[in-house]
């Protein structure tokens, strides 16, 4: 881990300031957050957070992808969720970390010393706002993904990640889900198969068989490409209309 040398210092050139935590902060408010603020970077397959660390930072993650798990009591892990960029790391008013969080790949973070944020989510009325938002879509993206692990056929559930990581990627360049589409898949197949409780191979055979009926081309092993999207929602067994909150 080390700082990160980007010239972020500026935050109207944040790639996620339009999505983050801060997204409504006015320019005098952006300026209180800058006193706090710093960054770090992870390499990938490194731990960011293990459960129950004193939690010294709250965070935006500002690129990359990391995983929240759960270990058992048996010593098995769990992939309870995803962090893509913009989502939020950590709760204030809480001091220890409730799951591990580890980067899949290189990560990102803007970090904000945890006591002055919770001072500010009091003085800065769009911190809470914005926080609130995002909190309560979260609970909606569990939701929702509760019926993909307990509903879903295996190929609705590899097709539903992929709408996921489609819509997220879209917004962040400030567009709709497109045809044509192309976008990187965060997760190697194991963690895939982790996350949505399937096997290795069948992963990989629902990913091949989207591929050979021409729903997904792929580029290597990540790059993904979305030829029709509204074909591949069509796929997840949700409305195209629908679906979730990205």
């Amino acid at each position: 881990m080390g700082s990160l040398h980007l010239d972020l210092k500026d935050c109207s050139n944040c790639p996620i300031r339009h999505r983050a935590v801060c997204s409504r902060c006015e320019p005098d408010e952006l300026e209180t957050l800058e006193d706090i603020k710093y960054y770090r970077t992870y390499e990938a397959g490194q731990p960011i957070l293990w459960k129950g660390d004193h939690m010294e930072f709250v965070a935006s993650v500002v690129t990359g992808i990391a995983t929240l798990s759960q270990t058992m009591e048996d010593g098995r892990t769990q992939m309870v969720g995803l962090l893509l960029p913009s989502d939020f790391i950590g709760r204030p008013g809480r001091e220890e970390a409730p799951f591990d969080v580890t980067a899949v790949s290189d990560v990102t973070i803007c970090c904000f010393r945890r006591r002055p944020f919770e001072g500010l989510m009091t003085t800065t009325p769009h911190i809470g706002q914005r926080l609130l938002e995002m909190t309560l879509d979260e609970l909606d993206n569990a939701r929702e993904w509760m019926t993909v692990l307990g509903r879903k056929t295996a190929r609705e559930k590899i097709a539903s990640l992929l709408v996921i990581v489609a819509r997220r990627d879209a917004s962040l360049r400030k567009q709709l889900p497109r045809n044509g589409m192309i976008f990187d898949l965060p997760l190697t197949r194991e963690s895939m198969s982790d996350y949505l409780g399937l096997t290795l191979e069948t992963v990989s055979r629902q990913i091949s068989a989207l591929k050979k009926e021409g729903i997904i081309e792929l580029e290597g092993k990540r790059r993904v490409i979305v030829p029709d999207f509204e074909t591949l929602v069509l796929e997840t067994g949700d409305d195209v209309d629908g679906g979730f909150i990205v």
